[in-house]
């Protein structure tokens, strides 16, 4: 399974839903003010705009797998802040129900995160690095999700 998630999504102005709910938690956590609301609007774009040119790619505003790689940050137990909600709101978007994501990087989030791993093919060592991201964001695992989260 580890072969299947090589592509990024690609996501722009007009998208709704997943992922765009997670794309908003990291350019908050990169310091954009931006509204979590699964949408991706008019301020979600100027953000993505603003951040692409803060990292010398080309300031389109579509996220596709340049933006996601600079976007995505190192993730691991103790953690806590936004990125740890994008974490959170992918565990929490497959099962279709849960608490909001609280943005600390505890045992339950821990145990999801290695659950997942072990069942995407991952290394498993409860850090949310590049690999990890890219099965989540790109949809891997989500029946295993359920189970685990």
């Amino acid at each position: 399974m580890a072969g299947t998630h090589n592509l990024w999504p690609t996501t722009r102005q007009g998208s709704t839903q997943h992922p765009v709910p997670t794309l908003q938690y990291l350019l908050q956590a990169h310091g954009h003010t931006v509204t979590v609301d699964g949408v991706f609007g008019a301020q979600t774009g100027d953000a993505v705009r603003a951040y692409q040119r803060a990292k010398g790619i080309p300031d389109n505003g579509i996220v596709c797998a340049e933006t996601w790689q600079a976007l995505i940050m190192d993730v691991r137990p103790g953690a806590r802040g936004n990125a740890v909600r994008g974490v959170q709101h992918e565990f929490r978007q497959r099962r279709g129900s849960g608490a909001d994501p609280d943005g600390v990087y505890g045992p339950v989030t821990e145990s999801a995160v290695r659950a997942f791993q072990s069942e995407a093919g991952l290394i498993v060592d409860g850090v949310v690095g590049r690999k990890t991201w890219q099965a989540l964001v790109c949809g891997v695992g989500s029946r295993s999700l359920q189970q685990a989260a």
